[in-house]
């Protein structure tokens, strides 16, 4: 599935949050959005999946004006997973993961034996099949996030709109769902706040700052030494990975580099 943003600009209260936002996305690509907090970057994902009405601009999903579809066949294309999410009542694991099946039926529709098959498949690639009954509230922030991701395993579509999805996960379990995701197959757009994950995964980055794209590429184009200290304004010794052929990041605190300027 590809997704094209045209001049996609937002205020609020009468001040800009982005501005003039453009990206294109191929079908298959795993997109990473990169920059500091308050940036933009969950702004952008929400203005792309209507959690936000831009001012002007258009979001294209193969072709077609997102504006224009209904909110069901939106969630047959989109897959959402937001850094905050709150559920309202207190559900079972997989009476949450079931919700992902909600756009293919009817209000009144039971689960088929079919859309049982795919929630117990979400909960095995999530890791919580020793879980499923357990609910929602009693579980770790970690183990929330897994569930959200489970829920949008569950809901099958050929677009993801991820953002910070793996904040809080232990690193084995953050390295589990990015090979997840990856695997799937499917088109990915993701806000992340760890450069090395970034470098890992995705083919290309889009750097936001101060509600502007400043710039986008592959890893190895995005993340050099100079380009991270004009987005985040630290020192860094980038390098290939002899194993992952992949950049890895190295941060050079200022405490280490010039202990004396620190004090």
């Amino acid at each position: 599935m590809k997704l094209q943003v045209e001049n996609l600009n937002y205020s609020l209260n009468e001040k800009s949050i982005i501005e003039d936002m453009n990206l294109h996305v191929s079908e298959g690509e795993f997109i990473g959005i990169i920059g500091p907090n308050g940036s933009g970057k969950s702004t952008l994902l929400k203005n792309i999946y209507r959690a936000r009405k831009p001012d002007s601009g258009v979001v294209f999903i193969d072709g077609d004006n997102i504006d224009k579809m209904n909110s069901k066949k939106v969630a047959m294309k989109i897959g959402v997973v937001g850094q905050e999410q709150v559920i309202p009542f207190d559900f079972k694991v997989e009476e949450i993961i079931a919700m992902g099946r909600s756009p293919y039926k009817g209000f009144f529709t039971g689960d088929s034996a079919k859309d049982k098959e795919i929630v117990a498949n979400a909960i095995k690639h999530i890791g919580m099949t020793d879980m499923e009954k357990r609910n929602y509230s009693n579980l770790s922030g970690g183990e929330k996030q897994r569930v959200l991701l489970g829920r949008v395993l569950a809901q099958q579509t050929d677009l993801l709109l991820l953002d910070e999805p793996t904040n809080h996960l232990d690193i084995q379990h953050q390295l589990q769902i990015f090979d997840l995701i990856k695997g799937l197959g499917v088109t990915v757009i993701s806000a992340i706040h760890d450069l090395n994950l970034a470098a890992l995964y995705c083919d290309r980055l889009y750097v936001v700052k101060d509600g502007r794209m400043l710039r986008a590429g592959t890893p190895e184009e995005v993340l050099t030494p100079e380009s991270i200290y004009e987005i985040y304004g630290v020192r860094t010794d980038v390098n290939i990975h002899p194993a992952t052929k992949k950049v890895t990041v190295t941060y050079l605190p200022v405490s280490l580099l010039y202990p004396d300027e620190a004090e």
